[in-house]
């Protein structure tokens, strides 16, 4: 086991990513890998009054599909933000910890930076900064397709694809979620439904499970 992760950037990443971050000391960041379409790195999953909710970035790509992803920028034409922040209020107004815990991400919602990495960079330290855990976060200066001092799990953790690898979490403890009178427990979702329903606990569900 290396001491350091390599993973891709992540809009409010999955419980699963955020286990990965636990486990190693050190958390580098992909900034120059060709920014690739439909995965975490500006998308996202939340539980709703009608079930699972995926909150996407519009993006803009300066060099098209050549596009590294340090230099992929946020559109805003069509007020993504705003559109997102109203999905999260209404998704988690009545969990036990929205109302300590808002204050910070909406600070980011209404003045996100220009470039996705910055404003998925700023969110994730707003979560260490609620698990009240710290982490060492650094970023690549180059790429490397076979990294051979670092664990690398940059396309590991994926939406679409339920890829293995070490350390990966084979199932999920159940924790009590906003709508769960609605619906059977939802594994995996945002951080955030953590952060939001457990609060505190929070980092020992991510310890322990």
């Amino acid at each position: 086991m290396h001491d350091s992760v390599l993973l891709a950037t992540a809009y409010l990443p999955p419980i699963e990513y955020i286990k990965q971050c636990l486990r190693f000391n050190h958390i580098v960041i992909e900034l120059y890998e060709t920014f690739p379409k439909q995965t975490y790195r500006n998308r996202c999953a939340i539980a709703t009054a009608n079930g699972v909710l995926p909150l996407t970035i519009p993006v803009k790509k300066p060099s098209g599909n050549h596009t590294l992803t340090k230099d992929i920028e946020i559109d805003f034409t069509g007020r993504w933000n705003q559109i997102h922040w109203r999905a999260l209020m209404s998704a988690y107004t009545h969990s036990p910890y929205f109302l300590y815990y808002s204050d910070q991400f909406e600070s980011i919602y209404k003045d996100p930076p220009k470039l996705l990495t910055e404003f998925n960079s700023e969110l994730l330290k707003v979560i260490f900064g609620l698990l009240k855990t710290e982490v060492d976060l650094g970023f690549t200066s180059g790429y490397s397709a076979n990294p051979e001092t670092i664990t690398d799990l940059r396309q590991s953790i994926h939406p679409k694809h339920d890829r293995p690898y070490p350390g990966k979490p084979t199932s999920y403890a159940e924790y009590t979620q906003t709508f769960n009178n609605k619906y059977s427990f939802i594994p995996n979702l945002s951080i955030i439904d953590l952060l939001f329903n457990e609060g505190p606990e929070a980092l020992n569900y991510l310890s322990d499970h």
